[in-house]
């Protein structure tokens, strides 16, 4: 199994990349400003799950052969685009509704009931489809994993603290959301973080496809 000093070199590496804003901390603050602290928590578990899944790939050599077979790759890349752009589209859309009439006090905005399914499914496909994650686990899982061991069973157990780190950031920044919203955000607030998330959302997707 690891070694201490590998282990916290692992522990550093992944804080880091973590804690780097991107599409997973966007969908967080998206959905958890659409249906409140629970929708943030299950979008932060249904990214964090595919964790597992990249790892898995990792330690099979799958996304090596992703990488090294140029058509492979390029579906994988056109796949995680199209999602990105459909869901900056969904942001910017509900950035777009209809809110108070004009001359009418803004009121809080209701939270929308959402399947939590929908909320997994959403925060899962959007670290599975993401090519830069399958790329950092084939680079960065191989450094520290002991070839004399069981491959799959370390890549899941470095899988595992990752989720941890992941789970425990994300969901302190949809409380963060959460307390902004209690303090007096409203409509304002939620068509503001959905028009940014939107545009973000779409503009990562074209740069995906195009690179």
């Amino acid at each position: 199994m690891l070694v201490s000093e590998l282990f916290w070199a692992y522990l550093v590496a992944i804080t880091l990349l973590t804690v780097t804003p991107g599409v997973d901390t966007l969908l967080v603050m998206r959905n958890t400003g659409r249906g409140g602290l629970a929708d943030g928590w299950v979008t932060s578990a249904g990214i964090c799950s595919g964790l597992f899944l990249h790892a898995t790939l990792s330690a099979l050599g799958i996304s090596i052969l992703l990488v090294e077979t140029a058509w492979a790759f390029s579906v994988l890349k056109w796949a995680g685009a199209c999602y990105l752009v459909w869901l900056g589209i969904g942001s910017l859309r509900q950035a777009m509704a209809r809110g108070n009439e004009p001359g009418r006090p803004e009121q809080p905005a209701p939270r929308r009931r959402v399947n939590r399914r929908q909320s997994f499914r959403e925060g899962l496909l959007s670290n599975v489809l993401n090519p830069k994650t399958a790329l950092f686990y084939m680079a960065l899982l191989p450094q520290f994993v002991d070839p004399a061991g069981s491959v799959l069973q370390q890549s899941m157990v470095l899988a595992g603290v990752h989720f941890a780190v992941a789970m425990v950031w994300q969901s302190g920044l949809a409380w963060v959301v959460v307390r902004f919203r209690g303090m007096g955000a409203s409509v304002r607030f939620k068509r503001t973080l959905n028009a940014l998330t939107g545009g973000f959302f779409v503009a990562m997707g074209v740069k995906l496809a195009g690179n």
